[in-house]
């Protein structure tokens, strides 16, 4: 899969991401843009835990910009899609947003990823081979 192409998630919604009243807690959207951005690397090929044990290196959030644009609510059926906006030699600038089936978007996020060397917690370079065909 090109790591520039739009990449989706499907999410069901459960009683825990809910608030008393049904609706999806703010919280839970992050788990779900999480997820989705976890899932987007795997179909990369890339494996984080091998990554962070063999590297030092892990992927961090460094920015996170969020439109709550209607709610979602329990046992709805959700997508959340994740693009590659912008590479940079150490982040990864992506734009993701949830949707309910019926393609009606609900949320829309701007997600900066940093790459940190772990033992240090600082900026460390994308190596240039994890994601082929994804370049600075």
């Amino acid at each position: 899969m090109s790591p520039t192409a739009p990449f989706t998630w499907p999410v069901r919604v459960y009683w825990e991401d809910t608030d008393a009243g049904g609706v999806v807690y703010h919280a839970s959207y992050l788990r779900f843009l999480e997820r989705a951005r976890s899932e987007w690397l795997r179909a990369q090929g890339v494996d984080q835990r091998a990554f962070k044990e063999a590297t030092g290196l892990a992927f961090l959030v460094r920015e996170m910009h969020l439109d709550f644009l209607r709610p979602a609510l329990l046992d709805d059926e959700l997508s959340v899609t994740v693009t590659v906006k912008e590479s940079r030699a150490a982040s990864i600038l992506f734009s993701q947003a949830i949707r309910r089936a019926d393609d009606t978007e609900l949320v829309r996020a701007q997600v900066r990823i940093a790459c940190v060397d772990i033992r240090r917690m600082r900026p460390a370079p994308i190596p240039a081979d994890l994601i082929p065909g994804l370049a600075p």
